[in-house]
């Protein structure tokens, strides 16, 4: 499969070119044109249950299927939200964990399902109790609220994350919640930043630099006021 990431930045779109009979999935509603080549279908891979998990995992409930049913083809999709888009080949070694909102398309030799947090991790993390995992061997396309940053850490190196800003993670790499002041709480809430992930190599995180829920409150302020 050949692919291009086009205008990468806060704009992106993924042109995928597709041999007849090669397939492709993407979350719902991404695809923007498509040669008449095409066939798009909605599916509901792995059955009600897994969508209703994706849902609670911040995902849609459907994805988009397309395939090249009457001859070579491509396709152009984009993400709903301004950020940007990396590509991860995933080999079948290690599986990888999304954040809600994070998948946005992948090779259809890939599955995506859900898994559950423990407790602390759901109510303090900031991306709840489900979360995406994906597995398989190929591609995989994320997408991000900003631009995506890549912190590559060594064995036994730790970072500091907030927890808004993650985008994937390998599910082998191990991680904390802890407040974010080693003064206390009142010095955690009152900086700002309350609750961080805590990161220990080996691994590669992914970030994204804009604040989800920062934004939305900023985006609310524009909002007019019903009297």
């Amino acid at each position: 499969m050949k692919y291009e990431i086009l205008y990468k930045g806060a704009f992106p779109a993924l042109k995928v070119y597709l041999t007849r009979g090669e397939s492709f999935k993407a979350e719902s509603d991404a695809m923007v044109t498509m040669k008449d080549t095409i066939d798009v279908t909605g599916n509901l891979e792995g059955g009600v249950l897994s969508g209703l998990g994706r849902m609670l995992a911040g995902e849609k409930f459907f994805f988009q299927n397309l395939t090249a049913a009457r001859g070579d083809g491509d396709i152009l999709l984009a993400p709903t939200v301004l950020g940007d888009i990396i590509d991860i080949d995933l080999d079948g070694s290690y599986e990888l964990t999304v954040q809600k909102d994070g998948f946005f398309a992948g090779e259809s030799s890939i599955q995506v399902s859900t898994k559950m947090q423990n407790l602390s991790r759901g109510l303090f993390s900031g991306e709840g109790f489900f979360v995406l995992n994906i597995s398989g061997r190929g591609k995989v396309f994320v997408s991000s609220l900003g631009a995506i940053h890549a912190i590559n850490l060594e064995p036994s190196e730790q970072i500091i994350i907030d927890n808004h800003h993650l985008v994937a993670w390998p599910s082998y790499m191990n991680y904390t919640i802890e407040k974010a002041s080693s003064k206390g709480w009142i010095s955690s809430f009152t900086s700002g930043e309350g609750l961080v992930c805590r990161f220990r190599g080996p691994g590669i995180v992914l970030i994204q630099t804009r604040n989800p829920k920062g934004v939305a409150m900023e985006l609310s302020k524009l909002m007019p006021v019903k009297q």
